[in-house]
């Protein structure tokens, strides 16, 4: 019994590994380019749900509802198909079932981060359909010293957060918005492509900072190996 348990766990693990050596690859196109990202394992609800609902075709033509220069752009709201010129969005997929908080002290709000949205709710679970993509700005040494040591009381769920050299030198460098982190998940991360967010960022917008110009998007998700990600978009998965 003690034999065959461990066969099958050993062949479990062999598969595990053999599995792990794919992944998806996701592409958003919009009417001002294309971004290529990537979702983590570690928040594997997101991710999940993410999948199916690109999948499904859920976000073909849905707009980029909101953007805000030097923090984000937000879209996946499905009120935004086909809406008119200065309707306000924001609100739709309240339908959708909530996806719980899966936030990781690994993944942070730096520039590129692929993070899902929420309302106002004490257990912080994730909009099932909003997304948005960090731009941000790039913070002082000091600066992000204070909102780290904001981050670590408060109401929970909320993780014991202290950031790494890496995290820090990211936040200096290209920059983000350290302020969401503990507050929302980061379940992915733009790994080409994000001079698209930046250039959608700068638009005119309207009082509820939605682009004069519609900005449509369609994502699809291909599976392929790590190794090809890797080699054709210099993205280095975590060992």
């Amino acid at each position: 019994m003690t034999r065959l348990l461990l066969l099958l766990l050993l062949s479990t693990s062999v598969f595990a590994q053999k599995k792990s050596k794919k992944d998806y690859l996701i592409t958003i196109e919009t009417s001002k380019g294309t971004m290529y990202a990537v979702l983590f394992d570690d928040t594997p609800k997101h991710k999940a749900n993410f999948l199916k609902l690109t999948e499904s075709g859920f976000y073909q033509d849905l707009l980029f509802h909101r953007i805000v220069n030097e923090f984000m752009i937000q879209g996946g709201d499905p009120d935004s198909k086909n809406a008119r010129k200065g309707a306000r969005l924001g609100a739709g997929g309240s339908n959708l079932p909530k996806v719980p908080y899966e936030f990781t002290t690994r993944h942070v709000h730096t520039k590129g981060a692929l993070a899902a949205a929420r309302t106002n709710n004490p257990q912080k679970e994730s909009s099932g359909c909003q997304f948005y993509i960090v731009t941000g700005k790039k913070y002082q040494e000091q600066q992000l010293k204070a909102i780290e040591a904001r981050q670590v009381s408060g109401n929970t769920p909320r993780i014991e957060l202290e950031y790494t050299p890496e995290q820090y030198r990211a936040y200096q460098t290209i920059g983000g918005t350290p302020f969401l982190d503990n507050n929302y998940t980061v379940f992915g991360e733009i790994i080409q492509g994000i001079e698209v967010a930046e250039t959608i960022e700068k638009m005119e917008t309207d009082g509820a900072e939605r682009p004069l110009e519609d900005v449509k998007m369609n994502i699809s998700a291909k599976r392929m190996s790590k190794k090809k990600i890797s080699k054709l978009y210099g993205y280095a998965y975590a060992e």
